[in-house]
């Protein structure tokens, strides 16, 4: 079940909240426990069970570590390790497989698996919890049902924010409720789902469209790298709106997962603002215990390389991610050595564009199928196979595009948040805020009453 859909928007959602907001407080976390597994167990039927598994050996080991703290690191280690060979076999097995049979003469049969959703979010988040009981950081949960709750809450069970139990750890004892939260709540849900439905989904089917054409001139080209890296962020962007936005309207609060990363002025600092529970998840439980930068200047770079070719292989069981992974650690390497220091002394605009066709170039890596296909869609901004500038075709999906491309863009920056949140401004908002938010939400079901092109790409992590 996604949430840009009528089964969600119409059926679940109204429902869940319906009962939720009837019950008392003491069984709301109940509530939300049977409604996430119920949201989980509506897509993934089977793999239910492996989430629920991992919940159990989670709370089983973090009872112990808190019970008998003299071997709480080796009940951490066998925590760690039976959560993640889980992800590994269902994720990384196959790839595994492939790998060892370009060694051998009899090779090994493939094994027919099904990647369960989300189970790269709830592995990552058990993995904190244990880490944070181990530190001290965290309380045990003695509640498996509180634990369970707090790891399937459907809001960010499939696709994030990385939710850590430290940032949770009082709400899921006591929550705050009011008609302004739940309203803030609301606004941010019909935002991400105006972002995925009538940005992200309109630009998939011009990438959509670029891959399954035969069209090769430079300008369509660009357009696809373009559609594609505004798509990537707007999908994701969107769905972690709808998350932050239906955790407030159950009283949580999430932290932030996007900070405007298309303005950012060197690589450093995007990913400070993409995917933000992510790379500090990484930074807070692989870079720094191995050492961060506080270690020789060789172990200071092998420790980036090895966080950003762990983030690469976190995206998915192919190469083309390890590839984007070693792609920013060598170029985060670059600009911590020398390249920051030149950056800082240019004009912001010219920075800005130095990140964004890094940026670009980054993500015709990670949706590309093969080495040649990343060869072929890169050198085809520069036309080094000969491909005319322009063509009719692309002319043509040039002006079909166009408005959605321009729309993407603004909206990938804070200008029309600065304009709108100008004092002046305040009365004319806050009247028109309800009409416009109405508009998006009505638009949105159309698009989906209507079976249009409504893809979502992080289900494959």
């Amino acid at each position: 079940m996604v949430f840009s859909s009528i089964t969600f928007l119409f059926y679940f959602l109204p429902i869940v909240l319906g009962i939720y907001y009837i019950v008392p407080n003491k069984i709301k976390n109940i509530v939300l426990l049977l409604a996430s597994i119920f949201f989980y167990f509506y897509g993934e039927p089977k793999y239910v069970v492996i989430m629920l598994v991992s919940i159990v050996i989670t709370y089983l080991f973090g009872i112990l570590m808190d019970r008998y703290k003299k071997h709480s690191k080796l009940f951490l280690i066998l925590s760690i390790c039976a959560t993640a060979s889980l992800l590994v076999y269902f994720k990384y097995i196959n790839f595994i497989i492939e790998n060892i049979n370009l060694w051998l003469t009899n090779k090994i049969d493939f094994i027919y698996i099904v990647l369960p959703i989300g189970i790269s979010f709830y592995t990552f988040q058990l993995i904190s919890y244990t880490i944070d009981v181990y530190r001290g950081q965290a309380k045990v949960q003695k509640n498996i049902l509180k634990l369970a709750m707090y790891v399937s809450l459907f809001p960010q069970l499939i696709a994030g924010p990385i939710v850590r139990y430290t940032t949770v750890e009082e709400q899921i004892e006591n929550r705050e409720y009011s008609f302004e939260k739940f309203a803030q709540g609301v606004r941010r849900f019909i935002i991400g789902l105006g972002k995925k439905v009538l940005i992200a989904n309109v630009l998939g089917k011009l990438t959509n469209l670029f891959l399954t054409s035969n069209e090769s001139s430079v300008l369509y080209y660009w357009m696809y790298a373009i559609a594609n890296m505004l798509q990537i962020y707007f999908d994701f962007s969107g769905y972690s709106d709808m998350a932050i936005g239906l955790g407030k309207m159950f009283g949580f609060e999430f932290l932030e997962n996007f900070n405007y990363p298309y303005i950012a002025t060197s690589v450093t600092d995007f990913w400070r603002r993409w995917h933000i529970s992510l790379s500090s998840w990484f930074r807070d439980y692989i870079y720094i215990p191995l050492g961060g930068n506080r270690v020789s200047k060789i172990k200071w770079l092998r420790n980036i390389l090895i966080v950003w070719l762990l983030t690469g292989l976190w995206h998915g069981a192919a190469w083309n991610f390890i590839f984007w992974g070693a792609y920013f650690g060598i170029l985060l390497i670059l600009e911590k050595v020398f390249l920051d220091k030149y950056l800082q002394k240019l004009p912001e605009v010219f920075s800005r564009i130095y990140v964004l066709f890094i940026v670009m170039i980054s993500f015709i890596i990670f949706s590309g199928e093969s080495m040649t296909q990343i060869m072929q869609n890169t050198g085809g901004l520069v036309g080094w196979a000969g491909q005319p500038l322009i063509s009719q075709e692309s002319l043509y999906y040039f002006k079909s595009y166009f408005v959605v491309l321009v729309i993407a863009m603004i909206g990938a920056t804070p200008i029309l948040r600065n304009i709108f949140n100008k004092e002046k401004l305040h009365k004319i908002t806050n009247v028109l805020e309800p009409i416009y938010l109405l508009l998006i939400f009505v638009t949105c079901t159309s698009y989906i009453i209507d079976g249009s092109f409504n893809p979502f790409l992080y289900f494959r992590f």
